[in-house]
């Protein structure tokens, strides 16, 4: 299984246009090849039947072969649907591999350094005179908290444990987001060169 990522990046809606009919090629292509595609994501363009952009998902047998086929920048001939006097015949669209890496960053407690402290604030003198607040930094990310809810010392610990489980998770989640993200914003960009395939309708 392979991801291949198709983009028309800033080009005119032509482009988008071609997409769409480069997207309609590989999948027949596939299909005669016997592999299975599947469109994971697409950016619409303005026009119905056009796409910005596109995530391709690939599998069976020789899927990482078919897809590098496909890698480049590809050229789509044909006169402008849009602006039929339009001297210009040459759409362009890029296309390469997407490693959806999934970032997962290990949780171990032993790498939480507690440090019993005193915290002010309401609560009577049991809370200011023992040190059962509890501050807690997760060495790895650098993240620390502060945790004083609880009157017992361990209590304190083990919901200091649990907030910075959840915040590594948080971080971990926002880095595929932003992953996604940087995706996304490939389709503003259009890396010009040699056509590698060349496709007419």
């Amino acid at each position: 299984m392979t991801d291949l990522f198709l983009s028309a990046g800033r080009g005119p809606q032509e482009c988008a246009w071609a997409l769409g009919r480069l997207l309609d090629r590989l999948e027949a292509d596939a299909a005669r090849r016997r592999l299975d595609t599947t469109r994971v994501e697409t950016v619409p363009g303005d026009r119905p039947g056009t796409w910005r952009s596109a995530l391709v998902r690939i599998s069976g047998a020789g899927a990482e072969a078919f897809a590098a086929g496909w890698t480049g920048t590809l050229c789509w001939q044909a006169s402008s649907p849009y602006r039929p006097s339009h001297g210009r015949k040459n759409w362009y669209v890029t296309a390469r591999p997407h490693r959806a890496d999934v970032v997962v960053t290990p949780f171990h407690e032993t790498d939480v350094e507690f440090t019993p402290c005193r915290t002010g604030g309401p609560g009577g003198q049991h809370r200011n005179k023992a040190s059962t607040a509890v501050r807690a930094t997760h060495r790895p990310s650098g993240h620390v908290v502060v945790v004083d809810t609880e009157r017992q010392l361990h209590l304190n610990r083990r919901i200091a444990v649990d907030l910075l489980r959840r915040r590594v998770a948080e971080d971990d989640e926002a880095a595929r987001r932003a992953g996604t993200t940087a995706r996304w914003r490939i389709h503003d960009e259009l890396v010009r060169g040699d056509p590698v395939r060349v496709e007419r309708p």
